[in-house]
């Protein structure tokens, strides 16, 4: 099961649906973009910004995560000069349908690349695209 950034954060972060993704994801093989080593993180610091989260919070989610990470429960796939070149095909496939951001597109191609179906997002933006490109979903049969 591929998981987009902002599911990463839904396991670690209490939000309204992380019950669902927890239930969704356990006892799953999960991967994700190296992206999201970075995204994770900022997204924590944009929560404690915000007042959502303590900064002890933060750090010990982190840790969590890094966790996960470290033991390989979360496996994070590399970048290549490959991958980019798989992200403009797709951001060529989508447009004008679903205009993606870059590292949305990124993120696609991770999944492609990888096979690990099914990619599991909130991201409307994504799920237009990953609809576009016939990509398994998580919440849709």
């Amino acid at each position: 099961m591929y998981l987009d950034s902002c599911i990463l954060v839904k396991l670690f972060v209490r939000e309204a649906d992380s019950e669902f993704f927890g239930k969704l994801t356990d006892g799953q093989v999960l991967s994700s973009s190296m992206l999201a080593y970075t995204e994770v993180w900022s997204a924590l610091l944009a929560k404690e910004r915000a007042g959502m989260i303590t900064a002890e919070y933060r750090r010990r989610a982190w840790a969590a995560f890094q966790h996960n990470v470290d033991g390989e429960t979360i496996a994070l796939a590399p970048l290549s000069p490959a991958l980019f070149r798989r992200a403009h095909r797709l951001l060529e496939q989508c447009h004008p349908q679903a205009p993606l951001r870059s590292l949305d597109a990124l993120h696609l191609a991770t999944c492609d690349q990888l096979q690990e179906w099914p990619f599991c997002t909130t991201d409307q933006r994504l799920l237009a695209a990953a609809r576009l490109l016939g990509f398994p979903l998580a919440t849709e049969g």
